[in-house]
């Protein structure tokens, strides 16, 4: 029996991101985007191809990622931003639905969604994961569009086949 599977693939060229990024603990947040950016651009994407929009907090970042996704304009977006635990309740909310609204838009639009949101006890946890977390993002959100495109490519074939049946 022969398996096909399909391949990593990290060729950012001619994919379009956009991303979206909280201001509220706003060093780590620039620490998380400028990792990110950084490996966009390694991955081969131009800076034409990059849009980012910032929100006050986390819990606005989904409404700004549903408006991307129903733009169509994008192959991946990104969300990025940092939740660190209070003394309140206040972290389980925001971590929780601002995790949540991302994971639906995601598959309500059927667009491939990294989020970067790090939630962590502390500003320094934050610090120390902003780096690995921003670029881990970029690679995750190049990779899904590369596979989405594949799976739509595939999708179009076997119609095409099934049509000429």
């Amino acid at each position: 029996m022969n398996i096909a599977t399909f391949k990593i693939d990290l060729q950012g060229e001619d994919l379009r991101i956009g991303i979206v990024q909280s201001r509220f603990n706003e060093d780590i947040c620039h620490g998380l985007l400028s990792a990110c950016l950084a490996e966009l651009k390694r991955l081969g994407i131009a800076d034409e191809d990059i849009l980012i929009a910032t929100v006050p907090g986390a819990l606005e970042i989904p409404l700004v990622l549903q408006k991307m996704a129903e733009s169509q304009q994008f192959d991946a977006l990104i969300a990025v931003g940092t939740v660190i635990r209070g003394e309140t309740y206040h972290f389980e909310i925001v971590s929780n639905e601002s995790a949540a609204g991302i994971t639906r838009i995601g598959l309500d639009y059927g667009i491939p969604i990294a989020n970067a949101i790090l939630t962590t006890d502390t500003d320094e946890q934050a610090e120390s994961r902003m780096v690995e977390k921003g670029t881990d993002a970029a690679r995750v959100a190049v990779e899904m569009a590369n596979l989405a495109i594949s799976l739509e490519e595939l999708e179009a074939a076997a119609e095409e086949h099934a049509e000429d049946e």
